[in-house]
């Protein structure tokens, strides 16, 4: 394990450094006096950065297009890559400065850890200089800023990765992605935030705070990867960099209404990305992009398999991206309802509203049990403890920073031993295997389509469960979760008298459920393929949101 970095100072005194040192690094012209902040009880923050007057029409014109349409714009002379990267520049920086007050995380956008502004400006001028000289591109993503969740590592800056003790230490060493990008001709401006340890499904820490949902400030973005999911929503990133361990990269971009892709373990390189449980194994942390389109999400995997990364990353696949047709008539397979948490009425609507829709467009369509979800579940968890949180507590004690109580099930867990780990690896394998079976013996399946999170996106702090992205997790899926085109509605979305929830978790979600806050929401599917399967699982998705059309 990596040691922790031990700190003569509080907790509460790095915390204070490292949130001076990230408003500092807004440029002052770009700061937004507080009187012109939306006051707190406007939730919907979306719109601001069209308000603020900071952007130029054509700042908000860039800001606001697709990944596929900057770099096209860019080859093709209509914009340069100084000038998109100037533009991602003050609106990151709106997006983060969005709060009620100083003294408060609860209104606060806040979705940003570490500013590289001005790198990011001199690197894109110096793409712009061989793009003149040369008339050529440095590669297929030449001049597209790519925002970079926390724990990935760039030289002379740290990786807080949500602990205090981390949070000002800069490291030596780069990321194997974060080098690959940059040679794919991606300019690296910020990087977002995180909750401890990328541990919980929201994103909130000790060090710089709660980030929250721009679409209603008291909803929350998810996590672990909500720093991206909030500043992609606010079109702050036309394209990030997340990952996920049990949900980490669905959930945020459910909570949102944006585009993400969970990789199998080994498809895209995440070697040399920061942990809080470095040699956790038994679940992989994968990474994969997120953006406001699928296409973003296609370049983005297209681009990075293409540049090889089995050749610097040695636990990557050697799998070149690869052509797939997708049948006329797909069979998909419908997950209702994981018998742990029943989904909340918009997402009931919205997965029974689809599938009506594909049914009609000629899927084959066939209902899939909750079968092993549970004991998925129940395994992921043991997994996560697995050495009694020690390696958290370590981190935690050097500057004596406590455990948020998010993070009890680590505060109080107890360590397995070899033996015990090995049968809980046993029992993994095991599920594993009857699933592909249970796969198999459904002859023909193409995907399981479900809801990515019981929620449309719940209220700060009442994020429960990751049941339904946790079980893929442990199979090691390929996942997609995509925005329905659904929006919850406060009218229509309401639990039916006769309800009757399967767990206390399903009852709290129940008591929990606000129909009004949601309002308006947009409601996000799942859809699964089996293992290494992202090229079938982008197209698949594809099909289903033009045929939802």
């Amino acid at each position: 394990m990596e040691p922790p970095k031990a700190d003569d100072q509080d907790w509460t005194d790095i915390a204070a450094k490292a949130q001076t040192r990230l408003r500092n690094s807004i440029p002052t012209e770009w700061r937004i006096p507080h009187h012109k902040l939306p006051k707190d009880d406007q939730l919907d923050v979306t719109g601001f950065p069209k308000e603020c007057g900071l952007l130029t029409p054509e700042e908000l014109k860039i800001t606001e297009s697709f990944a596929t349409e900057i770099v096209g714009a860019i080859a093709a002379g209509e914009w340069t890559a100084e000038e998109v990267t100037r533009a991602f520049c003050k609106r990151a920086a709106v997006a983060h400065q969005l709060s009620g007050t100083d003294k408060t995380f609860f209104l606060k956008t806040n979705c940003l850890t570490i500013i590289m502004f001005d790198e990011a400006l001199a690197h894109a001028k110096r793409l712009d200089e061989h793009f003149t000289r040369t008339g050529t591109t440095v590669g297929p993503l030449h001049g597209l800023p790519i925002s970079l969740k926390d724990n990935f590592n760039i030289p002379g800056k740290p990786s807080s990765v949500g602990f205090c003790g981390w949070a000002l230490d800069p490291l030596k060493h780069e990321s194997t992605i974060v080098g690959m990008l940059r040679d794919l001709g991606a300019v690296a401006y910020v990087k977002t935030n995180v909750p401890v340890a990328m541990m919980i499904a929201e994103t909130v820490n000790n060090c710089y705070g709660r980030t929250v949902n721009p679409l209603n400030r008291a909803l929350t973005s998810g996590g672990s990867s909500g720093g991206e999911s909030s500043l992609i929503a606010m079109c702050g990133s036309p394209l990030g960099v997340g990952t996920d361990i049990g949900g980490s990269l669905r959930i945020p971009a459910a909570c949102t209404g944006i585009y993400t892709i969970r990789p199998s373990y080994g498809r895209f390189p995440h070697f040399d990305a920061r942990s809080g449980m470095a040699g956790q194994e038994a679940v992989g942390s994968v990474h994969g992009p997120m953006a406001r389109s699928l296409a973003d999400l296609r370049l983005w995997a297209e681009s990075v398999v293409g540049a090889k990364p089995w050749l610097k990353d040695p636990k990557c696949i050697p799998m070149p991206w690869r052509e797939v047709q997708i049948k006329q008539r797909p069979k998909i397979a419908v997950l209702w309802d994981n018998l742990m948490v029943t989904p909340t009425p918009p997402v009931q609507r919205a997965l029974k509203l689809t599938v009506d829709k594909l049914k009609s467009k000629g899927y084959d369509v066939v209902d899939w049990p909750a079968q092993d979800h549970a004991e998925a579940l129940e395994l992921l968890g043991k997994f996560f403890v697995a050495d009694g949180g020690t390696s958290i507590r370590k981190i935690l004690e050097a500057v004596q920073e406590p455990f948020r109580t998010e993070m009890r099930d680590y505060e109080v867990a107890k360590e397995l031993g070899v033996y015990q780990l090995w049968q809980v690896q046993n029992a993994r394998t095991d599920l594993c295997k009857r699933y592909l079976d249970r796969w198999a013996a459904c002859e023909g399946l193409d995907a399981i389509l479900g809801p990515t999170t019981p929620y449309a996106a719940p209220k700060n702090g009442q994020f429960k469960n990751v049941s339904y992205t946790g079980v893929f997790n442990i199979l090691d899926y390929s996942s997609v979760s995509f925005p329905s085109g659904i929006c919850a509605d406060k009218a229509t979305d309401v639990y039916a008298e006769s309800f009757r929830p399967h767990t206390e978790i399903d009852k709290t979600t129940m008591e929990d459920y606000d129909a009004a806050a949601v309002h308006g929401i947009p409601v996000s599917l799942q859809l699964t393929g089996r293992r290494l399967e992202e090229e079938k699982m982008l197209a698949l998705t594809e099909k289903v949101i033009t045929d939802l059309m």
